[in-house]
């Protein structure tokens, strides 16, 4: 399975249309089903522009619970 299946999956789901920006937790799991219940919040959280362990800058969240996707996508997706 690839490294980055959890992002993966939601920018598939971005470009079928499955799931529309900005988008909620409930809207990726709901797009992406499958992954561990709590997966979902944390990978969004982990993966915000600010994070304080520097992770990758996936996600903007643009108000409480809203996020949109920093672009260009990344890892060739």
């Amino acid at each position: 399975m690839s490294r980055h299946r959890v992002y993966s999956c939601l920018v598939q789901a971005v470009k079928k249309g499955t799931i529309k920006e900005l988008f909620t937790v409930a809207d990726f799991q709901k797009a992406c089903p499958g992954f561990g219940k709590g997966t979902y919040k944390a990978f969004l959280y982990k993966h915000r522009i600010g994070n304080t362990r520097q992770n990758s800058e996936l996600f903007e969240l643009v108000s409480p619970g809203k996020f949109k996707f920093v672009k260009p996508f990344k890892y060739g997706l």
